[in-house]
């Protein structure tokens, strides 16, 4: 298993608009967004008794989540990931999902896993059977990603954090709120090293490295 660094940082708008400038300058666009930007939603899965939630609350260092993910609307390439955290190190396996198949998952509809094809598919419904796993929380944002070839670099900027007050909605359009008073969020991943010009670009004054969760954020309404 491969673990990239992983940075976040809570920003500003002000610092959002400096750091989209000096990015811009620097760093390659991803090439899958659309004027700049696309748009994300996945589907979170916890416990009964919230572990998933609390994990990431109480700083535990060796942590995982599965969620199911799309872009921009786009329900011809939905996948299933499974994001594992080791301290300040991520890594994110991921298998493809047909609409039907996330439609059984929302329903209940399991035993199909059992037999699938992909692993991460068959991990997901061991731990739906002995955990409990269910799918909990709807969250949307906004995302500006940027890379650099080097060190295999990605930054982001992800803002307008939103939420869906149940899951049955995760394959339709909208249905989501404000979550809450959420900030913007710099996002910076890499693999051995990062390079200096990147590091450079990224300093803000008073900011520091975060914890913050998407997920936990959206959690703000049950």
């Amino acid at each position: 298993m491969n673990f990239r660094h992983e940075w976040k940082h809570e920003i500003s708008f002000f610092d959002l608009l400096t750091l989209r400038q000096r990015l811009g300058a620097v760093a390659q666009a991803d090439r899958h967004a659309i004027g700049g930007t696309y748009q994300i939603r996945s589907l979170y899965f916890d416990t009964p008794s919230d572990r998933v939630l609390l994990e990431k609350v109480n700083g535990v260092s060796h942590r995982e989540k599965f969620r199911i993910r799309y872009y921009n609307g786009d329900l011809s390439v939905v996948h299933l990931e499974k994001k594992s955290k080791l301290g300040g190190l991520g890594n994110k396996q991921s298998a493809a999902l047909s609409v039907p198949e996330v439609s059984a998952i929302l329903g209940g509809e399991l035993d199909w896993m059992l037999c699938s094809d992909r692993p991460l598919v068959r991990e997901l419904y061991s731990k739906m059977r002995t955990e409990q796993l269910r799918p909990k929380t709807i969250v949307d944002y906004t995302r500006e990603p940027y890379i650099y070839p080097a060190g295999n670099v990605r930054v982001t900027l992800d803002y307008d954090i939103r939420t869906g007050l149940g899951c049955s909605g995760f394959l339709d359009p909208g249905g989501t709120i404000p979550a809450g008073d959420a900030p913007m969020i710099l996002e910076v991943k890499w693999d051995a090293f990062l390079p200096s010009v990147i590091r450079d670009t990224i300093q803000l004054e008073g900011r520091h490295a975060s914890a913050f969760s998407k997920y936990a954020q959206c959690r703000i309404y049950g």
